[in-house]
C-alpha cells in the first residue's frame, strides 16, 4: 500500500492528497528507496517520491502484458466511456493538477491553467476517436478476392515524459494508448512525478482495469529503459525529451525492431518579415519566447528579423520584455517562473556570459536573480552574427536573440541551418508568401502569424532530428496501432 502527502498550495486553503508510490498491476506500492521533489520557486524539497528500479518496471510490463489481450479485445465504445469518465475527472479536479504543477515545475498559475485546459481538449478528442476507428473493404487490383484492412493495437507501450508541461504530454500519450487498445507504463519525470499520480489515479477512478496502466517513477530512467527494451513483449516506446537520450532510445528499440515515437528537441526560428504587423509580431514572439521560462521544445529559439523592421521590432520587443514579471507561480500576475534546477539556470549564464562581446550585446537582463529559487532575468540579446556554437542550440530558458537579415532567402537559410526540425514561426500579411515560405522551412509545424499553435485535431511532432512520428489528430491512434491486411477469397 502506498502512502500519500497532502500538498497545500500556498498563500491559499487549497490542499491536495496525491499517492507518492509506484503503481502496478492495480496496487499502489511504497518502496524503501525515493527521491525529493523541489520547487524551484525555492529551491526545497516538499515532498518524497518512490523511486522505481528495472525490477519493478519489469513488473509493471509484467501487468501490462497480462492486461493487454482483454484491454485490446473490450469493445471501442467501453474504452471510450472510460475516457470520457477521465476526461470529466479531469476537468472537476483541475485546480489539484494546476496547484501540484506551480508546485513542481514552478510555472505561473495561469499557464498551469491553460495546460490543463489544452490537456483537457486532448483528452476528450482522443475520447471521441476511441469508438471510430475504422479499416476498409475493397477490390483487389485484379478483381479475383477482397483487400480487408482492420486496424488492431501494437501493444505494452512504455511512455516517457518530461517535466515541462507534466501534465499535457503524459495525458495524451496516456489516452491515445489506451484509445488505441494499448496497455503502457507511465514514466514521469523525477522532476514532476506528483502530476503524474494525480493522472494515475484519475484513470483508476475513472474505472480503467488493473494493469492497463502502471505508474513507475524513478532517477534510474536508464536503467529502466534498457530493462524494458530487452524484453520483445514491449512493442512501442513513445518519448518527449533530448536529442541524445531519443537517439539512445531508437538504438535500444532496433533490437527487437520496436516502433518508436520521438518528440524531441527544437531550434525554433521565429520570422519576422518587411509586411508583418510588428505589433502581432511582438505579442506573440513574447508568448512563444517567454512561456514556461522559455522552456519549452516549441519555443522561438532564433528571432529571426528583416532589416527594414528590424528596429521597430527591437524597441518594442524589449519594452515588452521588460515588463515581464518575474516570481513565483503561486503568486497572481506573474508571468514568468523559475527554471526548473540551478544546472539549468549555471548552464545559460555561462553560455551567456561566452557570446557577449564578439557575438552579442546584451539589450536587457542577462544574469540569475538572486535570492531563493531558480530565478533568471528575461533577456534579449542582439546578435551581432549567426555565432554557430550558440545558433545551433536549444537555449531552454527565457532568453532571446535578435538576428537581423537582408532577404527572405537568408531568413530561410538560417532557420533551416539547424539539425532540429520541430517548429517555426513566420509573420507576414502576404498569404501567398505564408505559404510558399513555410513550404521551404524544415521543420514539422509553421505557425503562421501566430506563437502558439497546440491543438488535438492537428498532428504534432517534427522533422530531422527533433523525432519521428505524430501526436494529435487521427496520428495519435495511428502511432499505437498496426495495419492488418486480410485477403479473403469470396469464392
Amino acid at each position: 500500500m502506498s502512502h500519500t502527502i497532502t500538498v497545500q498550495f500556498p498563500g491559499t486553503e487549497r490542499r491536495h492528497t496525491v499517492h507518492t508510490g509506484i503503481h502496478v498491476n492495480g496496487e499502489w506500492i511504497d518502496l524503501p528507496a525515493t527521491f525529493d521533489v523541489v520547487d524551484p520557486a525555492t529551491g526545497v524539497a516538499f515532498a518524497s517520491v518512490s523511486d522505481g528500479t528495472a525490477a519493478h518496471a519489469q513488473a509493471a510490463l509484467d501487468a501490462a502484458s497480462a492486461a493487454q489481450a482483454s484491454w485490446g479485445e473490450i469493445a471501442p465504445r467501453a474504452r471510450a466511456d472510460i475516457l470520457h469518465a477521465f476526461h470529466q475527472l479531469l476537468a472537476e479536479r483541475a485546480d489539484a493538477f494546476s496547484d501540484v504543477m506551480v508546485l513542481e515545475s514552478g510555472k505561473p498559475r495561469a499557464d498551469a491553467e491553460g495546460e490543463m485546459v489544452l490537456a483537457l481538449d486532448f483528452v476528450r478528442w482522443l475520447a471521441e476517436k476511441a469508438a471510430h476507428v475504422h479499416g476498409s473493404f475493397s477490390r483487389a487490383s485484379r478483381g479475383d478476392f477482397r483487400i480487408i484492412t482492420t486496424l488492431q493495437p501494437v501493444g505494452p507501450s512504455l511512455l516517457v515524459s518530461p517535466w515541462n508541461f507534466p501534465v499535457l504530454i503524459p495525458a495524451r500519450k496516456a489516452a491515445a494508448a489506451l484509445a488505441a487498445g494499448c496497455t503502457a507504463i507511465m514514466k514521469p519525470a523525477a522532476q514532476t512525478p506528483l502530476t503524474s499520480a494525480l493522472l494515475m489515479q484519475t484513470l483508476i477512478d475513472a474505472g480503467l482495469p488493473a494493469g492497463v496502466m502502471n505508474l513507475v517513477p524513478t532517477t534510474r530512467a536508464a536503467e529502466l529503459s534498457e530493462r524494458l527494451m530487452q524484453d520483445r513483449r514491449l512493442r512501442k516506446v513513445s518519448f518527449t525529451g533530448s536529442v541524445g537520450v531519443g537517439s539512445l532510445m531508437m538504438r535500444q528499440a532496433s533490437r527487437e525492431i520496436m516502433s518508436v515515437q520521438l518528440e524531441l528537441g527544437g531550434n525554433g526560428p521565429f520570422i519576422v518579415l518587411e509586411d508583418a504587423d510588428i505589433e502581432n509580431a511582438v505579442a506573440q514572439a513574447i508568448a512563444a519566447k517567454f512561456r514556461n521560462a522559455g522552456q519549452a521544445c516549441v519555443a522561438a529559439n532564433r528571432i529571426i528579423l528583416h532589416r527594414a523592421i528590424a528596429a521597430e521590432f527591437t524597441e518594442r520587443f524589449v519594452d515588452r520584455t521588460r515588463a515581464l514579471v518575474v516570481g513565483p507561480g503561486h503568486r497572481p500576475g506573474v508571468d514568468v517562473g523559475p527554471m526548473i534546477s540551478q544546472t539549468q539556470r549555471e548552464a545559460i549564464a555561462g553560455t551567456i556570459q561566452a557570446i557577449v562581446g564578439d557575438h552579442a550585446e546584451v539589450l536587457l537582463g542577462g544574469k540569475p536573480i538572486g535570492g531563493d529559487g531558480y530565478f533568471f532575468e528575461p533577456t534579449v540579446l542582439q546578435m551581432h552574427d549567426t555565432a554557430p556554437d550558440f545558433s545551433c542550440q536549444e537555449l531552454f530558458a527565457p532568453v532571446a536573440p535578435l538576428f537581423t537579415v537582408d532577404s527572405v532567402d537568408e531568413a530561410v537559410a538560417f532557420a533551416n541551418d539547424t539539425d532540429y526540425g520541430l517548429a517555426g514561426y513566420l509573420f507576414t500579411t502576404d498569404v501567398s508568401r505564408a505559404v510558399t515560405i513555410s513550404e521551404r522551412l524544415d521543420v514539422g509545424m509553421v505557425g503562421v502569424n501566430r506563437g502558439l499553435m497546440a491543438d488535438p485535431a492537428a498532428p504534432f511532432g517534427g522533422v530531422k532530428s527533433s523525432g519521428l512520428g505524430r501526436e494529435g489528430g487521427h496520428h495519435a491512434l495511428d502511432e499505437f496501432m498496426e495495419t492488418k491486411y486480410i485477403a479473403l477469397t469470396t469464392g
